[in-house]
């Protein structure tokens, strides 16, 4: 791209000498507007670029308009004796007061370039009564051109897909999200669940405890009552 843009500075600063050398009416002012692209099919017979101008201060007379090429090789001049034949490969034509037009005839892939227009009053010596475009790019694609009403249905189509990719995937969010609140719910109760069990086993382990703690303290108690029961009576046998 920056080799296309160096070289259309370039090619427009040779544009303008050539323009300066066609002819020698004051403050005449001239505007030059060009289509910046156009994209056409290889099986096109011919195409058309139109090239508008306005003028300021110039003379009333028909401009000269040059066109320029600026392809792979290098810039070539189109058009110099006029190019009014339908048999030429390029040819020239005034759509009204203030448009031109050129076209490439017998259409090619090697016509694929950057096309200039360039308006220039001859008897003026004013360089601003001498301007060129800002070129239009052709483009010769290899591929025919879709239809409107196909470009319409791939159109529709593609929203189409676009509005179902969407609801797939707002059910894939709102799916996951209830599934993760299910397993969430459940591993919740789960825990309630567990927490509950070793409550109640901590309980049972507790009584458990408690009540041998308490049969265990009683059994001496008994040992001792026993005991004193025993030497009671031969306390009471002696003289």
């Amino acid at each position: 791209m920056e080799t296309v843009n160096r070289g259309k500075i370039i090619l427009g600063l040779e544009l303008n000498l050539i323009l300066f050398h066609v002819g020698a009416v004051s403050n005449c002012t001239v505007s030059v507007v060009q289509p910046p692209s156009l994209e056409v099919d290889y099986t096109q017979k011919a195409v058309t670029m139109q090239c508008s101008f306005s003028t300021a201060g110039c003379p009333a007379e028909q401009p000269t308009s040059l066109w320029f090429r600026y392809g792979a090789l290098q810039p070539e001049n189109l058009c110099l004796d006029g190019c009014r034949d339908d048999t030429d490969k390029f040819t020239l034509a005034n759509l009204a007061q203030n448009q031109v037009s050129l076209t490439v005839n017998r259409l090619a892939f090697n016509d694929s370039a950057i096309y200039i227009c360039g308006i220039a009053f001859p008897s003026s010596k004013e360089p601003r009564a001498k301007r060129t475009g800002g070129g239009t790019v052709l483009v010769v694609r290899d591929t025919k051109a879709l239809s409107k009403e196909l470009q319409s249905l791939l159109t529709a189509l593609l929203s189409l897909l676009s509005i179902y990719v969407t609801g797939v995937f707002v059910y894939f969010i709102v799916l996951t999200k209830s599934k993760s609140n299910t397993l969430r719910k459940k591993e919740t109760e789960d825990s309630q669940k567990k927490k509950s069990a070793r409550r109640i086993f901590q309980e049972i382990a507790q009584e458990l405890y408690t009540k041998r703690h308490m049969e265990t303290n009683q059994q001496p108690q008994e040992k001792d009552n026993t005991y004193e029961n025993g030497r009671a009576p031969s306390n009471y046998e002696r003289p």
